[in-house]
């Protein structure tokens, strides 16, 4: 996780694992704030990408006072996953630590609670989403 990157196996399909994952995101007060279908995207310009979408989600509840903090870390605020299909058919989900935010950041100790907060949110999600256990 050297790279700040976490990535689990999904158990279901890219549409579906996302379609998991904000439904489960909603039900836990959190905000759909887009989603990108990245293949559509290649399709509209007769290119070809493996089943690859992305969803930005969060709360500014959550994402504001690490703002408040380090104002630059909105770059990677909201929060992002990846789902993406490798060229074995296997269907993976990734989505930024929130540790590793922290650091590139230089977040202030006293947001470490809410980092470890955002951080097992959203482990949760992601794996109850994927149907699986983190790499």
């Amino acid at each position: 996780m050297s790279d700040g990157v976490i990535t689990a196996e999904s158990r279901f399909p890219v549409s579906e694992t996302i379609d998991r994952l904000a439904a489960a995101a909603t039900q836990a007060g959190l905000l759909e704030f887009a989603r990108i279908d990245h293949a559509q995207g290649a399709r509209d310009v007769h290119l070809e990408l493996r089943p690859t979408e992305l969803l930005i989600f969060g709360h500014p509840r959550g994402g504001t006072p690490l703002m408040l903090d380090s104002q630059q870390a909105g770059i990677d605020l909201p929060f992002k996953a990846l789902c993406w299909e490798d060229e074995d058919g296997r269907v993976w989900l990734s989505w930024n630590d929130a540790g590793w935010l922290a650091h590139r950041h230089q977040l202030s100790e006293a947001n470490a609670p809410a980092v470890r907060a955002i951080a097992d949110g959203m482990s949760g999600l992601a794996l109850s989403a994927a149907g699986s256990a983190s790499r």
